[in-house]
Order: structure tokens, then sequence, then C-alpha cells
């Protein structure tokens, strides 16, 4: 069945990996941080500890680098059976604080995409993840007047969105989103009757995969660049 979006006043962009490039940095940094700790256990197992211990502390931590660095910092206690030294939880720290400096690497087509669809749209961001670090990239990224609205969301749930929605008096159908995540840029909106872009990122962190059976017989578009969307919403 053919997607139409002509319906369409308002439109959300999920920042990290669909703007500028996120995941990338947290793959360079788990690598670092496994060398690091490389003389307790093997790679492999230092990442699988790693991604635990994210999970467990997501509740409490919830998303983004200040986050990341803590559960690195516990997980580098576990594994050493707290024998790590305090020169090696310095260099876990200047992993974090690395990761914070990192330039914002704007994807391709991004600011044409957004110069032209902020003509005719109310376009707002939202992303979730560590309020501060996501206000410096936003600054950082030069986007901020191409936004209606900005919003950086606990999570990324079916409740959080329609919230939002209600929030800014916009109706599901009138909405699209568009984002690298189909956990949680797409599905959720799908779900409370809005429109989604899945904007696919050659990196995924595992929270965010989903399975074949979540997606079957989901409406929404898949495009291979961020660009595709000047073709389909006009």
């Amino acid at each position: 069945m053919e997607i139409n979006y002509k319906n369409i006043k308002v439109i959300g962009f999920d920042a990290d990996d669909t703007l500028w490039v996120n995941e990338t940095y947290f793959r360079d940094a788990e690598l670092a941080f496994a060398k690091l700790l490389s003389k307790y256990e093997t790679a492999n197992k230092i990442d699988q500890e790693l991604f635990r211990m994210e999970m467990d502390n997501l509740e409490l931590y919830g998303y983004g680098i200040k986050a990341f660095t803590l559960s690195m910092v516990e997980s580098a206690l576990e594994l050493s059976n707290y024998n790590i030294s305090t020169k090696t939880i310095e260099s876990i720290l200047n992993i974090g604080k690395d990761m914070l400096n990192k330039p914002v690497e704007l994807l391709d087509g991004v600011e044409e995409v957004l110069k032209t669809l902020s003509k005719k749209y109310r376009l707002i961001l939202a992303t979730k993840g560590d309020l501060l670090d996501q206000e410096r990239k936003l600054e950082k990224s030069g986007l901020t007047d191409y936004f209606h609205h900005i919003e950086v969301l606990s999570d990324k749930k079916e409740a959080n969105y329609s919230k939002l929605l209600n929030h800014l008096d916009i109706n599901p159908s009138e909405f699209l989103m568009i984002g690298n995540s189909l956990k949680s840029d797409v599905l959720p909106l799908v779900n409370i009757k809005a429109n989604a872009i899945h904007v696919p990122f050659h990196t995924t962190w595992a929270h965010e995969q989903v399975s074949e059976e979540e997606t079957n017989g989901k409406m929404y578009k898949t495009i291979t660049s961020l660009k595709e969307v000047l073709n389909l919403v006009k």
C-alpha cells in the first residue's frame, strides 16, 4: 500500500545518527575500553559485560555519554574484581570526555533537507539522551534555527510521543517522524497512528535493534539517504 504524506503539517527529526554522526563514536569508545581492560578479559566478554551494565543502569542513568561513562567505570570495577588502578579509571573518564568533545559531523544532505522542508512545514527535533550534551551538539551543528520546537525525551516510547504531540497540539495523522532507529523513531509512531520514515545508519546500538516479527505489517517507508525525503514530502 502506498503511503501518502499530503496531510502532514509537522515533521519531527531524530538527532543522533539521523542528522549527525553519533554511534560511531560509541563503537570507537568500546574498542578503547576493551583495550584498557585487555589483561582481565577478552574483548568480546568485555563488550558483553559493558552492554549488560548499560541495560542494568538504563532506568537510573538514562541515555547518553555520561551514562555510558558511568557504566564503563562500573564494568571495569567488576571485570577487574575491584583491582583496577586509579590511572585506568582516569583513562576511562577521559574516553567519555573525548566523546563529549567530538566535533558535530553532519550527515549528507541534512542542511539542504531542513532548509527546504522548513519553508513549508513546522519542524521539530525529538531526541533522547543527556540534555546538556544534546544542547551542545545542536548548538555546534548550526541547525537550531530550522526547528520550531526542540524536545529531549527521557525515552522514545508511544507514551512519550503521545505526550509530546498533545503538548504541541498535533494530530498524529498530521505528524511525520524521521529517524534511524526502528525501535525509537518508527514503530512507536506507527503504533499511535502517526507517520514515520526510516533512514538507517550503518551501525546500530544493540539496544535499538528489532526483530523482523516486530516490523511485520507496519506501515512505514525506508530510504537510503535523508535527501530522498524531498521526493516523498513535497
